[in-house]
């Protein structure tokens, strides 16, 4: 019965995600007193097995042996993943504790956003450069129609630099999800994108509308970044469309262009990496930073063919109701 009851209490180690392993100092080698489920699928042997056996056993690795022995942690790469590794000694009238976690997604994340905090800390050089030679023109008398055209590239370079800020923000900042309309969030891009448009002559043009759950802010910065990419790939003139359907419980957008074929897509959503043969500068994040986003709420982003059409796509979770 104690047997019994002692399973129970313990039962709560086996829902953990992490791998746990517990052990008492034995006469010549620390032994095992009990693994949980998580241990013994990363270890691959089982609690009837595990039970009373020297821990080196089990493990198979000398510096686990250690840790456990002096306490303390450490980070191993195994097999292509990253582990971390926490252990406690063992205490009189109570086992040691090996603790293994998996943290090859968040050490994976942490290395892109590195990166990709690097990249855009590069282009932030470019639009610093162009506000400098703004600033230093403007300290000189000119006729008022130049000194306007002055201010409006430098005003150019600050929404550059805006741009660049939220881009670089993406992965810190909170998340504000409530239910919206769409059509909230095609009235601010389609303001702001404005003046592109109409140096461009090109024309926007949105679906229906749907309520979707989502960060207003995030989703306003999905959209900039596929219209603007749209803009930049697409041919000059051209019209832009956002088509909009909803998929079961979730809305799916697509941004459409008359671009040409693109002939590999999924690495388009790689960190700095741009299609082949694009034209002109850029850091390669727009979309990098759209895939970011939209796995945050647990979509899907995707580049496709559409008849003769270029769509970039994603997907978000539907709110209470249909169509509006």
């Amino acid at each position: 019965m104690p047997e019994v009851l002692s399973s129970r209490k313990d039962a709560w180690l086996d829902t953990l995600p992490q791998a746990v392993l517990l052990f008492e100092v034995g006469q010549d080698a620390l032994t095992v007193t009990r693994v949980n489920a998580a241990a013994v699928r990363l270890w691959g042997v089982p609690q009837e097995r595990a039970a009373g056996r020297p821990l080196l056993e089990i493990v198979r690795r000398h510096t686990l042996e250690a840790l456990a022995e002096r306490g303390g942690e450490l980070e191993l790469e195994l097999g292509g993943r990253t582990l971390r590794c926490t252990a406690t000694c063992a205490a009189p009238e109570q086992d040691g504790a090996l603790i293994v976690e998996d943290i090859t997604a968040w050490r994976r994340r942490e290395a892109e956003l590195r990166e990709a905090t690097a990249v855009l800390s590069h282009e932030f050089r470019t639009p610093v450069t162009g506000l400098r030679g703004v600033l230093e023109a403007l300290e000189y008398d000119m006729p008022p129609d130049l000194a306007q055209n002055f201010v409006r590239q430098g005003l150019q370079e600050v929404e550059r630099l805006a741009r660049l800020v939220e881009d670089l923000a993406v992965g810190f900042r909170p998340t504000r999800a409530r239910t919206l309309p769409l059509a909230e969030a095609f009235v601010r891009a389609e303001r702001l994108l404005a003046p592109e448009l109409a140096a461009r002559q090109t024309t926007l043009t949105f679906g229906a509308d749907h309520l979707v759950r989502a960060d207003p802010d995030k989703l306003l910065q999905v959209l900039l970044n596929l219209i603007e990419n749209a803009l930049k790939y697409g041919p000059p003139g051209q019209p832009i469309e956002v088509q909009t359907l909803p998929r079961g419980s979730w809305i799916e957008v697509a941004v459409l262009d008359h671009g040409a074929p693109l002939s590999e897509t999924e690495s388009l959503f790689l960190a700095h990496t741009r299609g082949r043969g694009a034209p002109g500068q850029g850091s390669g994040m727009g979309l990098y930073i759209v895939r970011s986003i939209v796995h945050g709420w647990g979509g899907q982003a995707w580049a496709e063919r559409r008849d003769d059409r270029n769509a970039f796509c994603f997907t978000l979770p539907g709110g209470t109701g249909n169509s509006l």
